[in-house]
């Protein structure tokens, strides 16, 4: 089972107006139409700016918003949370298709222009909710984050492996590209800047709390609480945050979310343990007091050094995915490692 196709959690995201008031990045030329582009192993072209999107994942959606393109928005699914306040209005009055996976005929009832995906397993060679393909013989453009296709092998089905460590410059890349197709490169590169700006900075006020080489492991969720856990592997999301602040994923598969047994857990007994936290209830350790009841209390999670010496962090689920809420993340795990006991 793939914890990254499931349900509906919440944090903050910066507002558009914000992110253009506090950044001053140069202004881009504007898009010459057509515009062609190399998306996920497809070309694409535009010869205009779209005006009707159906947007498939949250990330996808939440960049749109982020750039001023909620009008152009007529549909969503795949949502892991609930949407920031500052995008509360806006997303209001878009049809909402599905919380999870939207049927392809329910997509083309929007009569989009264009439809993105945040995952291939929802768009792309094998689909659930459409193959590209099939989008083509109706004339409809698709366009795939390129954090799940860049670096990644998704044909083994599952959440993928990532044959090379996922990094912020494909969000950078996402976000230049809708800049480019919906000619708003502008507001692209504004956003960009802001968010590289948040990031360097978390980066540099780790620097003085002896993160470097400080070993951890990142909890997203179990099918039983008190089975094996599904822990981030060390080329996803998670993976990336702990590098930037210098620390030491103990899970080494290429797996995006393989299941961990405890006793393996224990063996590489980490100094820091990070808990997902989500509004989702698919499965009992969804919720993160019990996450956090069973390390206190199993016999084996209860003897891990991180869990003796209070050393766990929490971080929302929307930090773990692609999106403008990695920065988050990184942000939050700097004030949790700031407020730990030294590690001996």
């Amino acid at each position: 089972m793939s914890p990254s196709r499931r349900l509906i959690p919440s944090r903050p995201v910066l507002g558009a107006l914000l992110i253009l008031a506090l950044t001053g990045a140069a202004s881009a030329e504007p898009t010459r139409y057509p515009l062609t582009l190399e998306n996920c192993r497809e070309t694409i072209t535009f010869t205009a700016p779209p005006k009707r999107v159906v947007s498939v994942g949250q990330t996808q959606t939440e960049i749109l918003y982020a750039l001023g393109l909620g009008d152009r928005v007529v549909g969503t699914a795949v949502w892991f949370s609930p949407v920031a306040k500052p995008y509360e209005a806006i997303n209001a009055k878009v049809k909402r298709l599905a919380d999870n996976d939207p049927s392809f005929e329910a997509v083309l009832a929007q009569d989009p222009d264009l439809v993105t995906a945040m995952f291939e397993w929802h768009i792309g060679p094998n689909g659930i909710v459409g193959k590209r393909d099939q989008f083509a013989k109706v004339k409809v453009p698709t366009y795939v984050s390129p954090t799940d296709c860049v670096g990644k092998d998704n044909s083994g089905g599952g959440d993928g492996v990532r044959t090379t460590m996922f990094t912020m410059d494909l969000v950078y890349r996402n976000i230049r590209e809708f800049g480019q197709i919906f000619d708003v490169s502008d507001r692209a590169e504004q956003l960009v800047a802001s968010l590289q700006a948040r990031e360097q900075k978390a980066v540099e006020a780790v620097a003085n709390l002896k993160a470097k080489d400080l070993s951890v492991a990142l909890w997203f969720s179990s099918k039983d609480i008190k089975g094996d856990a599904f822990m981030a592997g060390k080329n996803g999301v998670p993976g990336y945050i702990l590098a930037k602040l210098g620390a030491r994923n103990v899970i080494e598969t290429t797996e995006e979310w393989p299941l961990v047994g405890w006793e393996t857990i224990a063996a590489a007994n980490p100094s820091v343990i990070v808990a997902v936290k989500m509004d989702r209830r698919r499965f009992p350790a969804d919720d993160i007091e019990k996450k956090l009841d069973f390390l206190k209390t199993d016999p084996v999670a209860s003897k891990l050094d991180a869990v003796k010496n209070g050393r766990i962090a929490v971080i929302d689920v929307a930090a773990t995915r692609a999106g403008i809420d990695t920065v988050d993340g990184i942000e939050t795990l700097v004030r949790a490692l700031a407020g730990f006991r030294p590690v001996n």
